[in-house]
């Protein structure tokens, strides 16, 4: 049994990764989360060093936590790291330089609270949460209608993060398409009521979003990386559905495709679960088969889970690879908690997994 759990693993997580934009040395990608442990938005050598950590591990692929866009209304905490201006900015340069120098690839997550952020919040509590139709997940107003102004300067904001983040020598960008937040926001029923062009049907919904990309796309050339992040759930809406069949989940990923998105990373909270009835096919399988482009997927893999339940659990996110259905892993608290997982899974110390070091991560934060 040891020796097809190895072979698996062999074939499905270090694989090398390689596509048109982009060339990863394995299948394995470091999920985005948010630390708020970069003061006044603006990375640090502390931030740069826990980067660096992953990367020497062997992660292929870094996205780094939530980079808030430059926009009043864009974040709700002074320490969440952002992508504008001259400090931030620097500070990011040494990040990227320190996960190259470990021979890792490294891409910002492109941020927009929309009206998940709290009125009051801070760094600028004087700003309003901001949505498609001024609504929060519960259907509260907060605010008026985006305006078509106003969401042309949000489009604008993206573009001009995009480009900062290729100047500053980032291998790509991912942009928050999930969880709520202000693009899916654009995409879910429930917080866009709009008639206008951004709303309405499925494809009216998506135009936000592909607008969004196409812009980054016209800022960064035509062979830097765009991966986008979308979920069918919702924070504490976990039931929440922004397609019920594939027709629908091919209405809103066709102009994201067009629009110019190179990989998807479908979020779902249990990677092995099907997404429709009569497939075995998770969200990513899904949209791999839909759009003909790369897929992450990622739920609840690797977890705190036992020894021998977090072996099965890999066993069968290395198979998934193998097989196609996806093309890339994100792993998430496993890697927050213990940078050396990457490298005990591949060298195949398997006792070392359910440790759980707790001054380790005192030191991560």
């Amino acid at each position: 049994m040891e020796n097809q759990f190895i072979e698996a693993l062999q074939k499905g997580l270090f694989k090398p990764f390689n596509s048109s934009k982009l060339t990863l040395n394995n299948r394995i990608v470091m999920a985005p989360m948010t630390r708020g442990f970069s003061k006044d938005g603006i990375p640090d050598d502390h931030v740069a060093a826990y980067y660096r950590r992953q990367a020497k591990s062997g992660v292929g692929l870094i996205i780094t936590e939530g980079t808030l866009i430059d926009h009043p209304a864009a974040s709700a905490n002074p320490d969440w790291p952002h992508i504008h201006g001259e400090q931030a900015l620097a500070g990011w340069a040494k990040v990227v330089a320190a996960v190259h120098e470990e021979g890792g690839k490294i891409v910002p997550q492109l941020w927009h609270l929309g009206t998940a952020r709290k009125a009051g919040s801070l760094p600028n509590p004087e700003a309003l949460p901001i949505g498609p139709s001024g609504l929060d997940a519960e259907g509260n107003k907060v605010n008026e209608p985006l305006a078509e102004g106003e969401i042309a300067d949000l489009i604008l904001a993206y573009a001009k993060a995009a480009a900062a983040a290729k100047e500053n020598g980032f291998d790509g960008i991912e942009l928050h398409g999930a969880h709520g937040y202000l693009i899916d926001q654009f995409f879910w029923a429930q917080t866009n009521r709009r008639t206008d062009k951004y709303g309405g049907d499925v494809r009216g919904r998506t135009r936000f979003a592909a607008e969004v990309v196409q812009a980054c796309r016209s800022a960064v050339g035509p062979d830097f990386p765009i991966l986008f992040r979308f979920s069918q759930w919702k924070g504490g809406h976990y039931e929440a559905k922004l397609a019920q069949t594939p027709e629908q989940l091919e209405q809103l990923l066709s102009p994201l495709v067009d629009a110019g998105v190179d990989v998807f990373h479908a979020s779902t909270r249990q990677f092995w679960q099907p997404e429709f009835e009569h497939s075995s096919l998770n969200l990513a399988g899904w949209t791999k088969k839909l759009t003909g482009r790369p897929t992450v997927t990622v739920g609840s893999i690797a977890l705190d889970q036992s020894f021998w339940q977090q072996t099965e659990i890999v066993r069968r996110l290395a198979e998934l690879l193998e097989q196609g259905e996806a093309d890339l892993a994100a792993i998430g608290r496993s890697l927050l908690s213990n940078p050396q997982w990457v490298s005990q899974v591949r060298e195949n110390r398997l006792s070392d997994w359910a440790t759980y070091d707790s001054d380790l991560l005192k030191t991560l934060n």
